[in-house]
């Protein structure tokens, strides 16, 4: 049997999960709280093998209850359960420790499933979720890549940017052509691009030219 502990601030919400969760007869709810503050007093007191967490709430929020439940037992399994999608809210709740992040748009049925799953170690992430932390990667590793980028390599990069020749580059920062096309060369390999043409693309998409 599951033992799964509810934490909403919205009684019918709690009603109505614990309702359809009784059904099920692998799974238990065993007890609910209205607030962050009261999940994770019951949380810690009960040892549930699944916390299934709203976000917004009064007195704690759920990214709270999570870092805390998850601070004092880290084996805990917290399933989010949320109508938010915001970066300030998935961003900290998974980095808090939660296992399992589903919109509230979900079928009763993928709850409990996410539910099974968590208490088997296994994660479950709305695609909305997946798809958002998807791109945040690509953002941060594309990031990264123009960290590597020497001072005189980020200058040259910003004049490919606004338009510039090589010639233009060159007399613009008072260096020879050849020096030129070996920083464009670097860039080119750092950024992992092809041409000039993505050089200035990447250059407008980070905002590096004004």
């Amino acid at each position: 049997m599951i033992n799964v502990l509810l934490v909403d601030d919205h009684e019918m919400v709690r009603m109505g999960m614990s309702a359809y969760l009784s059904t099920q007869p692998d799974i238990d709810v065993i007890e609910q709280a209205s607030n962050g503050e009261e999940g994770v007093k019951k949380a810690l007191a009960l040892k549930p093998d699944v916390i299934v967490m709203d976000l917004v709430m009064e007195k704690m929020d759920g990214i709270e209850a999570t870092k805390a439940i998850m601070t004092a037992d880290p084996k805990s399994r917290v399933i989010v359960l949320t109508s938010f999608i915001d970066d300030e809210k998935v961003y900290p709740v998974i980095e808090a420790g939660a296992f399992s992040y589903l919109l509230k748009t979900s079928t009763a049925n993928e709850i409990a499933e996410a539910i099974r799953s968590a208490a088997k170690g296994e994660s479950v992430l709305a695609a909305k979720v997946t798809n958002k932390m998807m791109k945040h990667m690509r953002s941060s590793k594309e990031k990264s890549l123009h960290e590597n980028l020497t001072p005189r390599e980020l200058d040259v990069l910003k004049l490919i940017g606004d338009g510039r020749t090589n010639q233009e580059i060159a007399d613009s920062l008072f260096i020879g052509i050849k020096t030129v096309k070996t920083h464009v060369s670097n860039i080119l390999q750092k950024l992992q691009l092809e041409d000039r043409t993505q050089i200035a693309i990447y250059a407008h998409r980070h905002r590096m030219v004004t």
